[in-house]
């Protein structure tokens, strides 16, 4: 089987990937394997020196990765700079931060010693998708290789450049043979890496459907999970907040990564008395995004990915107009190659319809009105995920309020956008997925958390 990449932006072919077999998979594997067991002996600061290294690389190679990203998903090159220095930037994080994070913890007992230490666990499957091509796959690594684990990556197909790129890296960086690959094969074959003996824990983030396969095939044989899956993010805009600024906040969240994020602003659930207000300055500005080339500077909109996930999402516009949502802008798949699709906003959105109810993974805006801050509450959490969440109002401690304990989602945020962040833990409640990435929680997902007894 060969993997194409493909050009959203023209439709034209990239490169072509044979597909590892069966045997070159398992030679990986034992090779990582293999590579693990030497790599757990090293301190956590000998590790630390590749770790530098790399993010060095990678900010001397920004413009290189940012261009592979705009060639092969569309990202807009701005964007895809700041993903690169983003990656530096987690790399050095953990390179500083990894042994405060992994030392022993005293715990009182009644041994003479006792305490808790944090020990790899082996080689660890990463099952990562194109959107974020090249950051979603350093904050499992960084952390992961820090604690002294082996990574095996299975990166989206449309993206393999970006992995290859990713994998000669940690090569370039120093980093032994073995401890970070990457397996060129499609989605159909990720439960046989799986069931690889030498294989002892996964990370997903991915889709709904993707989570449960790979939590099913992982459970069958016992091997622990993090899953980050998908989002619908409500942004809840109260009665006294700065509206130009929560406007200018809401279009960023909206269209950051050409609407392509998991944690995008997805649904806006507006309070009555400004629900107007709000409606007419956010799509006068949605109506202002320039999109286009994402090599041209300036553009805020590259392509969608893929066409057939272009094509998805003016599915769920459509359907969701024919059932009574008024389009206020875009929501016209327009002519020419590439998978393009416009700043699109929907108002009048209730439940029962795809704005409401799934996740818009594009550029389309839906606009709820709420009764007040209680209804608009009630709303934000009527939904099957919770991954991020934000409020917008001129009352710092009533947001706190808000976020801290009324919001069902795994990061919540006042005033600004919801956004991942090294320092803190990453991750989502219900069908958003579970266990956490980033911070210490992140370093402390894929590590034997051991207890040591001494008489």
């Amino acid at each position: 089987m060969i993997i194409e990449t493909i050009n959203p932006s023209s439709g034209e072919r990239l490169d072509r990937y044979p597909e590892m077999s069966p045997a070159d998979v398992a030679e990986v594997l034992r090779d990582a394997d293999r590579a693990f067991r030497s790599w757990r002996q090293t301190t956590v600061a000998e590790r630390a020196e590749p770790m530098r290294s790399a993010a060095s690389i990678l900010r001397r190679r920004e413009g290189e990765l940012a261009a592979l990203m705009a060639r092969e998903m569309g990202k807009p090159l701005v964007q895809g700079r700041a993903e690169v220095q983003k990656c530096a930037w987690v790399c050095e994080y953990y390179a500083e931060h990894a042994e405060a994070f992994l030392a022993d913890e005293p715990v009182p007992s009644d041994a003479t010693k006792s305490f808790v230490a944090f020990r790899p666990l082996g080689v660890v499957l990463a099952v990562m998708p194109w959107n974020f091509p090249l950051w979603q796959v350093f904050r499992f690594a960084a952390p992961g290789l820090m604690a002294g684990n082996a990574g095996v990556l299975k990166h989206a197909s449309n993206v393999m450049g970006c992995a290859l790129a990713i994998e000669s890296v940690f090569r370039d960086a120093g980093f032994p043979n073995g401890v970070f690959r990457t397996l060129v094969i499609g989605s159909g074959r990720v439960r046989e890496v799986i069931e690889a003996p030498e294989v002892r824990a996964v990370t997903l983030t991915g889709s709904g459907p993707a989570g449960r396969a790979v939590a099913a095939a992982a459970g069958a044989v016992l091997k622990k999970t993090v899953l980050e899956l998908g989002g619908s993010d409500p942004y809840v805009v109260l009665e006294d907040a700065d509206l130009e600024a929560t406007v200018a906040t809401c279009v960023s969240a909206r269209l950051i990564n050409s609407g392509q994020s998991c944690i995008a602003a997805k649904r806006f659930v507006v309070v009555d008395s400004v629900h107007d207000q709000f409606v007419r300055r956010f799509t006068d500005l949605m109506a202002t995004q320039e999109m286009g080339d994402p090599f041209q500077e300036g553009v805020a909109l590259g392509p969608q990915a893929r066409r057939d996930l272009r094509d998805e999402l003016h599915g769920q516009v459509t359907a969701s107009v024919a059932q009574g949502a008024s389009l206020l802008l875009g929501g016209e798949v327009p002519d020419g190659p590439g998978a393009f699709y416009p700043p699109t906003v929907l108002v009048g959105v209730r439940p029962g319809m795809p704005a409401y109810d799934e996740e818009l993974f594009g550029p389309a805006a839906a606009v709820i009105r709420a009764a007040d801050e209680a209804d608009a509450l009630r709303i934000a959490n009527d939904s099957p995920f919770g991954l991020g969440a934000a409020v917008f109002t001129g009352n710092a401690g009533r947001g706190e309020r808000i976020a801290r304990d009324a919001f069902e989602a795994g990061a919540c945020f006042v005033n600004a956008f919801v956004k991942s962040d090294p320092r803190l833990p990453f991750g989502g409640i219900k069908e958003s997925g579970y266990g956490r990435e980033l911070s210490s929680f992140g370093i402390r997902e894929f590590v034997n958390i051991k207890s040591v007894y001494v008489r």
